[in-house]
């Protein structure tokens, strides 16, 4: 029988490497993604080359029906089996001073973790407690952590993350799932592209960006069964920042 891991979020950067990380780690890959059908179909390609297993699911995490009926259709393909593992990856930046920013950049930014977070989380879990096993890892950030000039509805969105982790821990323990939060701190992908490496350098004691590879890493190791008393945790993986 598969044991399956669903990435939201999978197609590229953070997301991908996760995706990646697992299927080589013995994981069925769900690689959910919303509109890049071509990045997600590469991504699945890659992990297909490496020996691994994947499977494409798209839906939008800031849509709940959308979710919702994505899920429906993926447990009636998959009768008598289960989602062990969840990491709620996908997000966006909208990035602004807070007296700039409009209605529009906040409330989207808020729903795609928090919304996300709930109708993905609340749908695998049952199957997760049913098993007394699970693994959910919420991928949020040192802006959630410490707060980022410029960032104030994504630092919001990922403090949201991060007290959702806490509290959720408490609920699932005694049945043997762990939630847990990962930090990242500045990380060289496609969603940091416009930042200006150089400058911000100097604000890392590590003195550089981190690589996906390197979360994907702490990601595979809080789902395994070494990471059993690990929960309702919240580990940076900033290079010293936070």
């Amino acid at each position: 029988m598969n044991t399956y891991a669903l990435i939201t979020g999978a197609s590229r950067g953070i997301g991908r490497a996760i995706a990646e990380r697992l299927a080589h780690e013995g994981y069925t890959v769900i690689i959910n993604y919303h509109s890049n059908t071509a990045a997600a179909e590469e991504t699945k390609a890659v992990i297909e080359a490496a020996g691994g297993k994947a499977e494409l699911l798209p839906f939008d995490v800031a849509d709940g029906n959308a979710i919702e009926a994505a899920l429906n259709q993926w447990d009636a393909a998959h009768e008598g089996e289960h989602i062990s593992v969840l990491v709620n990856n996908a997000g966006i930046r909208r990035d602004g001073l807070m007296v700039f920013m409009n209605e529009e950049d906040w409330h989207d930014v808020m729903r795609t973790t928090t919304e996300g977070l709930y109708y993905t989380t609340h749908h695998v879990l049952s199957g997760m407690l049913r098993a007394r096993k699970g693994r959910i890892i919420n991928i949020a950030s040192i802006s959630g952590v410490s707060g980022l000039p410029g960032q104030t509805n994504y630092s919001a969105a990922k403090a949201a993350l991060i007290g959702a982790t806490k509290a959720l821990s408490k609920e699932v323990a005694a049945r043997k799932v762990t939630v847990n939060a990962v930090a990242p701190g500045f990380i060289a992908t496609d969603m940091t592209a416009d930042l200006d490496e150089a400058e911000l350098k100097k604000t890392i004691p590590a003195g550089r960006f981190g690589k996906p590879e390197e979360v994907a890493a702490l990601v595979a190791f809080l789902c395994s069964d070494e990471a059993a008393y690990i929960t309702g945790q919240v580990i940076n993986i900033a290079g010293g920042m936070g």
